[in-house]
This record gives structure tokens, sequence and C-alpha cells, in this order.
């Protein structure tokens, strides 16, 4: 790996960065892109949300209501003047220019990266203080976002009942940021931080896969089942016959431990499991798309023999 400085780094090193901050400790770099031209803007960002393949979120108002696309194009027109945010999965996929920002992240493994979400907010929207379970670096587009960042958290951290999204309890800031366009933020896993828009905004966040173990095992097991391995069985501790009367012993979870742990003492299955779990595209239905199929999409093929085109909307108010 270079030891140069990483353009998109600042003044650090790529080395310097992974050993002092990555899932370590957050880092505010100014202008990590000078003169940053957002690939897209909300107009563009809310036509893909009017799409079925696209995944999409709207959280509104003080107590972040959240709704999931895909919308109508009536529904903006409904929206507040301020307070919301609009959220889009995956917009690498659907837009070139916004995918090849993900180049600017070589310093990092290519099957860590998971997709580029972009959110447009009006004046004091946001999704409220919480936490993700995974690194995320937080690139500002166009216009200004205060990020606060606060503590360390875990689940019990979460409200259970006033939302939909997951919301801390209580929120602590430790540090307060207004970021420009082209500055970014980056945020290690379970970092408490909290991000209202100042006038109209976007804001670009590449994230990277951290999946859970249950997950990870729940799919080792498919792979497992499939290779059609001569089975391993469980087998008795030693057992008496008071056993018979008592709940189940701590010899037979050592028994179930061991078992599994030769299950998966093999490196090489482990492996090669591994690269395919972690290469796995989030959303396999679109990399099967063709060129063409996805710029049909994107131009919202025409309607009763007129083209539909996206429309615009400022402050919730439709504009033609």
């Amino acid at each position: 790996m270079s030891t140069n400085n990483h353009p998109i780094l600042g003044e650090i090193t790529a080395d310097e960065f992974l050993s002092e901050y990555w899932q370590k400790k957050p880092l505010l770099i100014r202008n990590a892109i000078p003169n940053f031209i957002p690939p897209i803007e909300g107009d563009d960002l809310a036509g893909l949300s009017l799409e079925e393949e696209v995944e999409s979120r709207l959280v509104i108002g003080d107590d972040w209501q959240l709704e999931h696309g895909p919308f109508e194009e009536s529904r903006f027109e409904t929206l507040p003047n301020r307070n919301w945010t609009l959220l889009v999965q995956g917009v690498d996929l659907w837009v070139p220019e916004v995918a090849d920002l993900l180049k600017s992240f070589d310093f990092l493994p290519a099957w860590r990266l998971d997709d580029i979400m972009v959110s447009y907010a009006e004046d004091g929207g946001s999704v409220g203080p919480h936490f993700d379970y995974y690194d995320v670096f937080l690139l500002q587009g166009s216009g200004q976002r205060r990020w606060q960042v606060g503590q360390l958290c875990t689940a019990d951290d979460l409200h259970t009942d006033n939302t939909r999204l997951k919301v801390l309890k209580e929120f602590n800031a430790v540090e307060d940021w207004v970021l420009n366009p082209g500055d970014m933020l980056y945020l290690p896993p379970k970092i408490a931080h909290h991000g209202v828009a100042i006038g109209e905004c976007t804001t670009f966040s590449v994230g990277f896969r951290a999946p859970a173990a249950t997950e990870m095992l729940d799919d080792l097991a498919t792979e497992l089942l499939s290779r059609d391995l001569t089975p391993n069985h469980l087998t008795d501790p030693p057992l008496t016959a008071a056993m018979a009367e008592q709940p189940i012993s701590t010899s037979y979870i050592q028994r179930v431990k061991a078992l599994l742990q030769e299950t998966l003492d093999d490196e090489q299955m482990l492996g090669e499991w591994f690269a395919q779990f972690m290469s796995a595209p989030k959303y396999p239905p679109l990399v099967d798309m063709t060129e063409e199929v996805r710029t049909a999409t994107l131009e919202n093929r025409a309607a009763d023999g007129e083209e539909r085109t996206y429309s615009h909307y400022v402050n919730g108010q439709k504009q033609d």
C-alpha cells in the first residue's frame, strides 16, 4: 500500500488514517474534494425515488416519521416547506458519475465497500441522532449540513417506541462542525451522530459492509448444505442415570461447541465462502440489468404516449 498522502484524506496518509482512525475515532477532512460539483442533485434524486427498482425513504418532521418508496410525484407536492429528508440507496448503481466517487477510496479493500446512499434535505431536515454498525464517510454535496458527533453506543441506547427509525434515547455531542461542499466526515461504527440541513443540501454517504454474525452463520449454513458434506453427528458425553432427570448439562454444551468448531475448522472452505459472501451484490437484479434497460428506467419511459420527465421541486412546491 502506498504511504503517500491520499487526495481524499487531506494532510494524512492512507496508512496513518488506517492505523489511527479506521474503526477507532472520527475524522473531519476539510476540502476532501476541492471544488466538488455533486454528480446528482435533489431533483434527479426525487426522480430515482419514483422507480420500483430503487430503495428510497422519506423522513419527515421533528418526530422523524418514516415513509418507504417508491413514491408518486404527487407526494413531493404535499411535503412541507422544511424539515424533511429524502434518502436513496445504491445511487452508484444508477449514476456512473456517483460510482466514480468509489475510486477515491481505493486505500480500502474493494470487497468492503457497500454502496453510496445520497440524501437530499430541506432546511432542518434530519434522520435524528443515531449510530450505525458500519464505517461511513459523509461527503457534503451541495449546501451545508451541521454534524454533531457524540458518544460510543450500544443497542440499549436506542428508542423503541416512538419511531421506526433507530433514534437514540440520549445524545451527548462532543464535536460540532458545519460541512461545506467537498468536506467529508469519517465515522467509525457505533459512534453517535446527528446531521441537520442548513438550507437545502445533499450528502453522499459511502458505507462499508459489516455483516452480523447471525447473518454470516445463516449464509454459511446454506453453503455447507449445498456442499453435501459427510455429516458429523453429535455424540453424548459420559452419562449417568441421574442426568435423565436433570437439565441439559454443560458437558453437552461443550460437545455442541466442539462439534461446530470442528465443522468450521476448514480455512479453505471458509475463505471460499467468505469471498463469495462479501462480493455478492446488494441488489442482484440490478447487476443483471443491461445498460439499455437501466437507461430506459432512469428516463422513465413514455407514459400514455408522452415522455415523462422528472419534476423539479423546491421547498415542497412543484416547479414547471
